[in-house]
């Protein structure tokens, strides 16, 4: 029986075990440059003994960036601070992907410079808030992307996956989830296009696929995973029918020959079901607890086969040794929310690890 203990193939790529450190935001880049710090190097290196590390959503862009003090793959700099943490990682005997990200209408403008404005598939004002350097505020109506500028974000993601792997990463997640961008493109009521990239099921998916195929081509299929969630309604996403779309997605780049798919945050187990059968690769599954962080009662997703990889969120925020942890039975870190997301190294770098 495989349990998520075991090692695995990713790819290629060997994974002592079956545990994911799952993307999670932190806002402790530099203001200035969005730079991985000294503090972002400890942090991940505290986690190397994940199977699997995936970063923090990192832009593409200047004007990918939704919030304050998040990371980018985008300059000379940001890619020096990465290898940075890549070398750490990998001395520790660990594994990263960096998560590439576009947060589309997901932003204001007070997080970006020059005047810039958030952009989407279209001018339609996400029912959400997000945080600021002013507090949170409620979302912009983006700009609309035009068709040029639709071609160039699809390169930039290309170019941001190269310059990950200049960085040292072992690879690259799209995020295809939560409401940003990618996900967008997907959902009919934030892509109300009628030209080749909305309207029909197809043209929803153009940009998701060609996103996945830039990439894909750029630096390997074999180092390129995609995160998808399929009806969740995060950051004011509405999709009532999502599978005909994500059938159609999946079938599109099934025959890339992905290094994973991974799933998060979708409830409806029959759905998910469904929607494998279309993906033959490895399948990373951050499953939806009703706000349960995932631990100890999930692992049996893995030994009956309902997921490959096993990603863990607030817990691996909370416990820099989580697959010791597990194995051992516990006990677990409790995660403090208040220091999520910015500050010190309070609630960053001070969960302590068990005893030898």
């Amino acid at each position: 029986m495989t349990t998520v203990f075991d090692p695995v193939d990713l790819a290629g790529t060997p994974l002592a075990n079956r545990i994911v450190m799952a993307p999670m935001t932190r806002s402790r880049a530099t203001e200035a440059g969005g730079v991985p710090t000294d503090s972002m190097v400890a942090y991940y290196a505290q986690r190397a003994s994940a199977g699997l590390i995936i970063t923090e959503a990192t832009q593409t862009s200047v004007v990918a960036q939704g919030y304050p003090l998040t990371p980018g793959l985008h300059t000379a700099e940001q890619i020096a601070g990465w290898r940075r943490v890549t070398e750490a990682v990998h001395e520790a005997g660990g594994k990263i992907f960096a998560q590439l990200w576009h947060s589309g209408r997901i932003g204001h403008p007070v997080v970006l410079p020059d005047d810039l404005v958030p952009v989407a598939p279209s001018a339609v004002a996400a029912d959400a808030q997000v945080f600021t350097p002013d507090g949170m505020l409620d979302c912009v109506v983006p700009r609309e992307l035009t068709d040029d500028e639709i071609h160039a974000t699809v390169a930039e993601f290309a170019a941001a996956a190269r310059n990950a792997v200049e960085a040292g990463f072992d690879g690259v997640e799209i995020h295809g989830a939560n409401g940003y961008l990618v996900h967008q493109f997907l959902a009919p009521h934030s892509n109300l296009r009628t030209d080749g990239w909305g309207g029909s099921t197809e043209g929803r998916i153009r940009f998701a696929t060609e996103v996945t195929r830039a990439v894909a081509e750029e630096i390997g299929a074999h180092r390129t995973g995609l995160r998808l969630s399929p009806g969740n309604p995060f950051n004011g996403i509405d999709e009532p029918a999502p599978e005909p779309v994500y059938t159609a997605l999946l079938q599109a780049v099934e025959p890339l020959g992905l290094a994973y798919l991974h799933i998060c945050d979708v409830p409806d187990n029959d759905l998910l079901a469904r929607l494998r059968k279309h993906f033959t690769g490895t399948f990373v599954l951050n499953p939806a607890n009703g706000g349960r962080p995932t631990g100890p009662e999930d692992l049996g997703l893995i030994e009956d086969g309902s997921a490959d990889l096993l990603a863990f969120g607030r817990q691996f925020l909370a416990n820099p040794d989580l697959p010791r942890r597990l194995a051992a039975g516990g006990p677990f870190n409790t995660p403090e929310r208040s220091s999520f997301y910015g500050g010190d190294d309070t609630g960053y770098l001070d969960y302590p690890a068990l005893e030898a």
